[in-house]
């Protein structure tokens, strides 16, 4: 079985306050140099048999309409082959 990773995050126009909360947090615990912080999503797909183009558009069109908000948010399709090792990232930024 294979794991497809669907990163899902806010376009960089759309205000983050969660990531704007957590960039102000981070020099009150010590933690100095940080620029910006943008929060997101992660979803890990296991996916049954090979992860060929059929399998990676199924993928996409998921994330296209289940879990990113296309509107305000982009989202990019990762295969991992291993033990979490990365392939190079798939076409499929939104």
């Amino acid at each position: 079985m294979a794991r497809v990773v669907v990163d899902v995050m806010l376009k960089p126009e759309i205000l983050d306050p969660q990531g704007q909360a957590v960039q102000r947090a981070l020099p009150r615990l010590g933690f100095e140099g940080i620029a910006d912080v943008r929060q997101g999503k992660r979803f890990e797909l296991e996916v049954e048999g090979p992860v060929d183009d059929a399998a990676l558009a199924r993928i996409h069109e998921i994330a296209e309409t289940f879990l990113a908000n296309t509107v305000i948010e982009d989202f990019s399709v990762k295969v991992e082959v291993g033990e979490g090792a990365d392939t190079s990232a798939v076409k499929a930024e939104s």
